[in-house]
């Protein structure tokens, strides 16, 4: 292994090879029980909303940390409205944006699931890694994370 810069063909194949763990580690998560209550896209949104200081955040920030396109993050987010997982509001600073934030119901729902979830990603990953790999696995995920959202 070399310290240099890598190629392009050694540049690919770590995207692929990081693209399929993801995808193999998802196929199982899917698989958890927890999420009939809830899809998991459902409950990525209100993880991310329980992870905000304030508790309130506009939807667009939001929609910086998922996978999904705007119109498809509005629908699913007036699904969760309805469901009373979720409050908006117009935005503080800006009345045209729109800020949320959990429910009582949904943060209880969200901590409910997470409580499951994170024992089933337990499970599926600690059986393949050990505390130190996970560590750098962690670091360098975390790394690629800031370099890319500067």
């Amino acid at each position: 292994m070399s310290d240099g810069v890598p190629s392009v063909r050694q540049s690919a194949e770590t995207w692929e090879s990081l693209f399929r763990a993801q995808v193999a580690l998802m196929r199982r998560i899917r698989q958890d029980p927890a999420f009939g209550e809830l899809p998991i896209a459902e409950y990525d949104v209100l993880f991310n909303l329980s992870r905000r200081p304030t508790g309130w955040t506009r939807l667009n920030e939001l929609n910086h940390h998922l996978l999904i396109s705007q119109p498809s993050l509005s629908r699913m987010v007036d699904r969760l409205e309805a469901r009373k997982l979720l409050q908006k509001r117009p935005a503080e600073s800006d009345q045209r944006g729109v800020e949320l934030a959990l429910t009582d119901a949904g943060r209880a729902l969200q901590r409910r699931i997470g409580a499951v979830h994170v024992h089933r990603i337990q499970e599926v990953l600690a059986p393949v890694l050990d505390a130190a790999e996970m560590e750098q696995l962690k670091s360098l995920t975390d790394r690629i994370s800031a370099r890319l959202s500067r």
